[in-house]
């Protein structure tokens, strides 16, 4: 039976919900919400890791978006967006130095683990140690839809995609609503994730606008017409791993 969570594990409550979440035994999910200890607050552009730092802590996101940022040539790369509940540097406990930039993108909260207590909570507790490695594996299957997504579609199909994704994983995490999401990415932000400049991801705002298939505005995505907005990117969110053809928690052991 699916276990609510959230109340209980104010810091950890949102990591793997709406995929696997149901598979932490209660053991597991205290321990995992023990790792942490307090919670900070970061405001827009704080820097929480650095490309080629030395890694030794993990970090959970709160609330907030952080995004993935690489820059080359005096231009930013914008390469993930990480959602509350995301363990969003989780490969650095065996990668120990990463290959971007995390930065915030509007006010966060995260929580950190040092990798020293990481190890400890994972030392004999396979499952567990699966349920971390899955996180870190649907990361990766994101990075190969947004790979595909951006050789596939034109500019505005990716963008439209780009919107869908974000909207489906809150809704896996109980935020967003029926008719969108809070956003603060920039129009800057959104054209160094799509590929494009700032003055036609203005236009392709425009256009979604006119079309009365999104309005993106003061911060907020409000979704006119879900069913264009889908067709625009070809949307298949079977790659995020929660309800559909390729839903993994029916073939997970659960923990005692």
């Amino acid at each position: 039976m699916k276990k609510a969570f959230d109340s209980d594990y104010p810091v950890t409550g949102r990591f793997l919900k709406g995929r696997l979440r149901h598979a932490m035994s209660r053991h597991e999910a205290d321990a995992t919400e023990a790792m942490f200890d307090t919670v900070e607050r970061f405001d827009d552009g704080h820097v929480l890791s650095r490309r080629g730092e030395l890694v030794n802590r993990s970090t959970i996101l709160v609330d907030g978006y952080v995004i993935r940022a690489v820059v080359e040539r005096d231009r930013r790369h914008i390469v993930g967006i990480q959602v509350p509940g995301d363990f969003i540097d989780l490969h650095g406990y065996a990668l120990k130095r990463l290959d971007h930039d995390l930065v915030a993108v509007g006010p966060v909260r995260v929580s950190f683990v040092d990798h020293e207590r990481l190890n400890h909570t994972l030392s004999g507790d396979l499952h567990l140690t699966r349920l971390m490695w899955f996180s870190t594996l649907l990361d990766a299957s994101i990075h190969r839809a947004w790979i595909m997504k951006m050789e596939q579609l034109p500019a505005d199909g990716s963008f439209a995609h780009l919107l869908s994704e974000i909207w489906e994983r809150l809704r896996l995490v109980g935020l967003g609503d029926a008719q969108g999401f809070d956003f603060p990415m920039t129009q800057i932000d959104l054209a160094d994730a799509c590929g494009t400049t700032a003055i036609h991801m203005n236009r392709m705002v425009q256009k979604l606008r006119a079309g009365g298939i999104v309005d993106i505005r003061r911060g907020r995505v409000n979704v006119l017409d879900r069913a264009q907005l889908h067709g625009i990117a070809r949307y298949d969110p079977d790659y995020l791993y929660g309800p559909g053809d390729l839903a993994v928690g029916a073939h997970f052991d659960i923990a005692d």
